[in-house]
């Protein structure tokens, strides 16, 4: 299949917004790209949009699966452009996932229920979006993985996480139910990331609304959608396993020389399970049992 722009999608495909769950899958380079789709597939996803940057084309294994959509992912305002012109023409019950290459969602009990059911659930409680925590994953040994991806031997921090109150800059007051999270590589590494960059958290689900817009910052244009639980009782939060700042760290010159190794004494095997993000506190079912 050869790439689309998103202009074609949205003139010849936009109906398929109506089923959903939606995937879209940034690709910045091709680095588990073919996990990545593979996952999400899994996942209960349908349709999986892939949106590939020139030079980068579809894996022969999902040609009729996937839906590839040419689109420069690097360029300023990519993400995000591409997320609200998918929002304005689709049905305000379709719910939308994004991510990017190296990425993995994992929800609570997913090892036996599908996405689908999951966001079913949440949408009976009466909630739009999902509260994700980004989580670091990196290679084991940087000299067998220079660039600090390695899917068969990828560990993550078990500890150094920490959560603020969000700031609501107009008012001079605390926002009610939305926090910051910080953590994995991006505290302990610090020094290379920008402090607009720091943060590990991400609505990267949520469910179609009039109006509604994805900002640069992974947050959206509706305050209670970016609210991690409702005002009652925790609700369903969901964890993606990332190897994006891995990649970076060991990709950026400044950073590369710096980053001998990222195991460290809380460093722990991942075990490819969501069983072990809950049991980590990475994530939680809230009141789904």
């Amino acid at each position: 299949m050869t790439p689309q722009p998103l202009s074609h999608f949205l003139a010849n495909h936009r109906a398929l917004l109506g089923k959903g769950p939606v995937a879209l899958i940034f690709a910045e380079d091709e680095v588990e790209l073919e996990s990545t789709l593979r996952h999400h597939l899994a996942a209960g996803f349908q349709p999986v949009l892939a949106f590939l940057p020139d030079g980068i084309d579809l894996p022969a294994e999902f040609e009729g699966r996937v839906h590839a959509i040419r689109h420069d992912t690097r360029a300023e305002g990519a993400v995000t452009g591409a997320v609200n012109a998918l929002l304005a023409v689709a049905p305000p019950t379709t719910w939308f996932y994004y991510c990017y290459n190296g990425e993995y969602l994992f929800h609570p009990f997913a090892e036996s229920r599908s996405v689908e059911e999951m966001l079913t659930f949440h949408t009976e409680e009466r909630r739009s979006a999902v509260f994700c925590m980004v989580v670091d994953l990196y290679a084991a040994d940087l000299e067998r993985a220079p660039l600090g991806v390695s899917v068969e031997d990828a560990m993550l921090d078990a500890a150094g996480y920490y959560a603020l109150p969000r700031w609501d800059e107009e008012k001079g007051a605390e926002k009610a139910r939305q926090v910051d999270l910080y953590g994995g590589l991006k505290w302990r590494f610090e020094e290379h990331i920008p402090w607009a960059r720091r943060r590990i958290d991400r609505i990267a689900l949520f469910r179609a609304e009039p109006g509604l817009r994805l900002l640069p910052d992974h947050s959206l244009s509706i305050e209670e959608m970016n609210t991690c639980a409702c005002p009652w009782h925790n609700n369903v939060t969901a964890a993606i396993a990332s190897f994006r700042t891995a990649k970076a760290l060991r990709r950026n010159p400044a950073s590369k020389h710096a980053v001998q190794s990222f195991v460290w004494a809380r460093s722990t095997r991942f075990d490819w399970r969501a069983q072990q993000l809950m049991d980590l506190g990475f994530m939680e079912p809230g009141q789904w049992f």
